[in-house]
């Protein structure tokens, strides 16, 4: 088989994609979801005279939140995958032989003879030893390297987006037409964000997208009772 028909091959696969995929998923979902909720309990609480200032201060204060912690987590995924690879440097280089013979197990437990391991582990190391132990025995791979930056903006991004499609629910004319309008256009947005997300990851539509709206549903459930409670009391 032609090496570009290969290339083109693995291209298909979605590892490639988790960088980036993961935080955008949830940061739409948690734009839709955490905005939608806020809204709808401000709106049962009856303050509706707050509701478009408290949905662009939440957008916004959420957004950056998101950005900052993806950005954090990453970077924390980061400093241990460098970590390690330190780490590894410094056993292959006080201890050739036993990295290699580590490497020869490693082969062996996934389904290798002891004599085919050993020559596939020599001919690792004797190509780039660091790489091998780093792929086989870490785990680390240059596709699915956390990328700080990358899930920070999108993190963002996708929150953003999330959130104001519920936000466009505050301009209806009426306390009840808001309330119902934030509903729908949130769940359309859920909808939309687990089609999208099981399109992306290779998964089933319909298990994916019940999933998100269920989840979705619960948050604004629990929120506007919430609100109704803080209502009634006086709050």
């Amino acid at each position: 088989m032609p090496l570009q028909e290969v290339r083109a091959r693995n291209m298909q696969h979605r590892t490639h994609r988790a960088g980036w995929l993961r935080a955008a998923v949830l940061g739409a979902n948690d734009g839709l979801v955490s905005m939608a909720s806020l809204m709808i309990g401000v709106v049962a609480a009856g303050k509706n005279e707050f509701l478009v200032t408290a949905g662009l201060a939440g957008i916004t204060a959420g957004a950056m939140s998101m950005a900052v912690g993806e950005y954090v987590s990453v970077r924390s995924q980061n400093d241990v995958e460098e970590s390690d690879r330190v780490l590894e440097m410094e056993h292959l280089a006080t201890d050739p032989e036993g990295e290699l013979l580590e490497l020869q197990h490693i082969y062996i437990a996934r389904g290798l003879t002891p004599e085919l391991s050993l020559q596939v582990a020599t001919a690792m190391h004797a190509q780039d030893p660091l790489a091998a132990h780093l792929r086989d025995e870490l785990g680390q791979h240059p596709h699915t390297k956390a990328r700080p930056v990358q899930a920070a903006i999108a993190s963002a991004i996708s929150f953003t987006a999330g959130g104001l499609i519920p936000f466009i629910g505050t301009f209806a004319p009426t306390t009840g037409a808001k309330a119902w309008s934030i509903v729908a256009f949130t769940i359309g947005g859920l909808i939309l964000t687990g089609i999208v997300s099981a399109k992306t990851a290779g998964s089933k539509v319909r298990a994916t997208t019940l999933r998100v709206i269920l989840g979705g549903s619960l948050g604004m459930l629990i929120t506007a009772g919430i609100g109704q409670i803080a209502r009634v009391a006086g709050i």
